[in-house]
């Protein structure tokens, strides 16, 4: 039905299409939250990872990932900003896309006051060379400090001015940003709910220690050719981590797919 969410695949429906009248229905909000929920009693940050892609694969559209998002894709998006305690993103991502600070809009506020979370969650971005400016609006457009993650090699200067302009400021490896220790900083915040926003290098980075927990992929109904890169371009992992499908909604042909990682 156009213009409203559609599961049609939740743990024990199997024919996709053409969808079974009785075994389809509509989603509202709340069934949002309990889909894209994050385990109880979390013992340790979980990753739920965010990205859009074409059919044929592509993950942006003229060097940005706007162009392949829907209504649906952008509800889904802003939920998981809801949910998480914090948003993670890598660098280049954030000021491609031109972050600035979650914003504490009414129904955001409401909802994680309810889900007993504080009115917004904080950035992460990592960088490993501090390449935010510290005037950038993902440092100074905030409600609550962006946390920077770098590592020992990042310029001194560049990590004490992002510091002096308010960001919080993480060392989290030696010549690079290591994942374990960046997610420990994190959990050690009681940030444990962790939105992954990309992008591809800092995805390839977490798959190849194997700490996604979860993948929530839009496919936009979209061919672009063109040489865009893939939602994950990096380090190999030692090998191909298995992914459950846990749920699929559609809406006006885009398909939101959400895989757990079996543990």
């Amino acid at each position: 039905m156009t213009g409203s969410l559609t599961a049609c695949w939740d743990g024990t429906v199997h024919q996709l299409w053409p969808p079974v009248t009785d075994q389809t229905a509509q989603v509202d909000d709340r069934d949002l939250e309990r889909l894209y929920a994050y385990p109880a009693n979390l013992d340790r940050p979980w990753v739920q990872a965010h990205f859009v892609s074409s059919v044929d694969g592509a993950v942006t559209v003229a060097g940005r990932s706007g162009g392949l998002s829907s209504p649906a894709d952008k509800r889904v998006f802003a939920l998981s900003r809801d949910l998480a305690d914090v948003v993670l993103v890598g660098a280049g991502t954030a000021l491609i896309e031109g972050y600035h600070g979650v914003k504490p809009r009414e129904v955001r506020v409401e909802r994680r006051k309810r889900l007993g979370l504080s009115p917004v969650p904080p950035l992460a971005v990592v960088t490993r060379r501090c390449s935010i400016e510290p005037d950038a609006p993902l440092v100074t457009d905030v409600s609550v400090a962006t946390i920077v993650v770098t590592c020992e090699a990042a310029p001194a200067q560049r990590r004490k001015a992002l510091g002096d302009a308010g960001a919080e400021v993480v060392v989290a490896g030696e010549d690079a940003v290591d994942p374990h220790r960046a997610l420990a900083a994190l959990d050690e915040r009681g940030l444990r709910r962790v939105s992954c926003e990309g992008g591809p290098t800092l995805f390839a980075a977490l798959i190849a220690e194997d700490l996604v927990d979860e993948l929530c992929l839009t496919v936009s109904p979209l061919l672009t050719g063109g040489d865009a890169g893939r939602i994950a371009s990096g380090a190999l992992p030692p090998a191909p981590a298995r992914m459950r499908l846990d749920t699929v909604l559609c809406e006006d042909d885009t398909l939101l797919l959400r895989y757990r990682r079996p543990r």
